[in-house]
Parts: structure tokens; C-alpha cells; sequence
């Protein structure tokens, strides 16, 4: 594609709603602990309508969102009518200090959405682009550490859009006023009654960010009515189930991992964590079997073994199926070993 043809119309810029990105920048890494640490971006995003706000990503999001962009508008995609030059994604890093590698691929992930935000118009308005750059509820309640790297102003970037592509404003998230609201400052949203609201950011669970008549400002959630919401990102974090025995005590505790439910950790990533959440070295890991008797994990392949037994069985949203029984080490009277 020739570089004139990248270039936006003024015209179909305007089309596109409020919500949509049009530039992203890395303000910061943070650490993040699974089963094993981790690092994210803090991820500043510009919506066309002026909102501003920050998402957390890990590099393994950017990667999902590369391949299925490649499978769809890639040139060697035979599902779409209508492909382009898509930007490339900094490879998989597998050795190295794991801060490191985030920090070194900073430059070249800005790079990335800089290219992403000025491809045509359909790849802005694809739903898994849009999701990628929503603010999620998950990302709402986040504390930043720090913005170590608050993006500079940026140009805007336009591109051109293939005269079959339309803007379906109605596709973009917004709410009817069930009454009029007068607001008490500048930073408030006026509107009357019946008045449909295009949303750009939820602020928190009673107030949004909106625009209506072209004047954008927050505004109490219980005044309208969602026609459509913001489209969700899944919430990274599920929990492990962990039964704690001291003594003749056994106490639950759910601990927080930011990992899939089908994912299966090492033995001793296991451990480690199990360490560093109880404050004790000298502790076993176990679960319990079909008969209910403690069995001790020593290995990956008993771990992959409990992973596997668990699977099927039923389990709560969000709840890992397999649960950890953690023991003290030299403490062997939770089996049982009568024949």
C-alpha cells in the first residue's frame, strides 16, 4: 500500500465515534505475580473524544491481538475482503532477566500502536482492537506505581478507508437520559431527557464519561439507561484454593493468581509462591484424592497429575479446580497410612 493511500480523510476521521483510540503510548512496567512474576504495561490511551486513561497489558495480550489481526486483515488472510500492511510485533524473548526484556521492549511496542492507531479505518473499528484499547474494569481500579514515561503530544495519524467500509456510529457504546441533569460544574455533563450519550469512559461504578451535542463531561450513571456497554476484558486475576494446617487447625485461604485456570504451574513455582503467601519455608504441598487422603506433591509430574485429575470436576467462576492442601514438612500424621 502506498504511503499517500495511509493517509486518513479528514472526513472519515470524523466518522468515527468518541470511544476509539487514536493514540497509546507505555507510561510504565509494573511487576505482577502469578505463578510466577510477571511485568505489564501501564498503557496510556487518547480517545478521539479527548477522554484519557490507562490499561494494563501483558505481552502475551499484544501477541493474542497480532495473530488474530494477521488471520483477518493480514495479506495472507482469505476470511476478509479487505487487508493492509499490518505493523510488526517485537518476538517472543525466552532467556533473559524478565524486567529487562520489558524494559528493552518498551520503543518497539510504542512503535507498534502508533502503527496499529493509523491503519484504515475497519482494522480501528474491529472489536478485538477496540477491546484491546478499552479501559476494563479491571484496569479502572488499578493503582499505577509510578508513570515513568508519560507519552509526549503526538500528531494525529490518519488513513484511508476503502469506499465499501462504513462507520456505524450506533455500534459504539452509549446511553439514553432517563432525565435531565443540570451539572455543578464545568467538568459535568449537561443533557435533557430522551438525549442518547456516547460513552468514552467509565470513571467508576456511579459515574461515566460521555458526549452528546459535542460537549464531552462526566456525568451519575443512575440518570440514563445503557443502550450498549462498554465490551468487557476478561479479568486476568483468578484464585487458588489453599487449606493451611498447623497443628490440628486448618484454615482457607484464596490466594490471588493472575494466570488461566488451564494453566499448569511448575512444582517449584508452586512452592515458592506457596513460601512467600504463608511466610514459612519449611511446609509441604499436597492434594487430596478421589478417597479424600492427603497425597504430597514432590514433582512437575505430580503436579500435572492433579492438574489432570481436577479437570472436569466442578468448580466455582474464577476458582482454579485443583486445590492445594499446604502441610508442615516434617509433619507426616495427615496421611493416611493404615492399609
Amino acid at each position: 500500500m502506498a504511503r499517500a493511500q495511509q493517509l486518513r480523510a479528514e472526513s472519515d476521521f470524523d466518522q468515527l465515534p468518541d470511544d476509539i483510540a487514536i493514540s497509546a503510548n507505555i507510561a510504565d512496567i509494573e511487576e505482577k505475580r502469578g505463578f510466577t512474576s510477571h511485568f505489564v504495561f501501564v498503557i496510556e490511551v487518547k480517545t478521539k473524544g479527548g477522554s484519557k486513561y490507562l490499561i494494563y497489558r501483558r505481552y502475551r495480550q499484544f501477541y493474542a491481538l497480532q495473530s488474530k489481526l494477521e488471520e483477518r486483515f493480514g495479506r495472507e488472510s482469505k476470511t476478509s475482503p479487505s487487508t493492509c500492511i499490518l505493523p510488526t510485533l517485537p518476538a517472543k524473548v525466552y532467556v533473559g532477566v524478565k524486567q529487562e526484556i520489558a524494559e528493552m521492549r518498551i520503543p518497539a511496542l510504542n512503535a507498534y500502536m502508533k502503527h496499529l492507531l493509523s491503519l484504515p479505518i475497519w482494522v480501528l473499528m474491529d472489536e478485538d482492537v477496540r477491546i484491546f484499547f478499552y479501559q476494563s474494569s479491571y484496569d479502572a481500579e488499578q493503582v499505577p506505581q509510578a508513570l515513568r514515561r508519560l507519552r509526549p503530544r503526538t500528531r494525529r495519524v490518519k488513513s484511508e478507508s476503502p469506499q465499501a467500509a462504513g462507520i456505524d456510529r450506533m455500534a459504539a457504546p452509549r446511553a439514553e437520559a432517563l432525565f435531565d441533569f443540570t451539572g455543578n460544574s464545568k467538568h459535568e455533563l449537561n443533557f435533557k431527557v430522551g438525549d442518547v450519550i456516547f460513552l468514552l469512559s467509565r470513571i467508576n461504578k456511579d459515574w461515566l464519561e460521555g458526549t452528546v451535542r459535542g460537549t464531552t463531561g462526566i456525568f451519575p450513571v443512575s440518570f440514563v439507561k445503557i443502550l450498549k456497554d462498554f465490551p468487557e476484558e476478561e479479568d486476568p486475576t483468578n484464585w487458588l484454593r489453599c487449606y493451611y494446617y498447623e497443628d490440628t487447625i486448618s484454615t482457607i485461604k484464596d490466594i490471588a493468581v493472575e494466570e488461566d485456570l488451564s494453566s499448569t504451574p511448575l512444582f517449584k513455582d508452586l512452592l515458592e509462591l506457596m513460601r512467600r503467601e504463608f511466610q514459612r519455608e519449611d511446609i509441604a504441598l499436597n492434594y487430596q484424592d478421589a478417597e479424600g487422603d492427603l497425597v504430597r506433591l514432590l514433582s512437575d509430574e505430580d503436579v500435572r497429575l492433579m492438574v489432570k485429575r481436577a479437570r472436569g470436576l466442578p468448580s466455582q467462576r474464577r476458582l482454579f479446580p485443583w486445590k492445594l492442601h499446604v502441610t508442615q514438612e516434617d509433619n507426616y500424621t495427615v496421611y493416611n497410612t493404615v492399609p
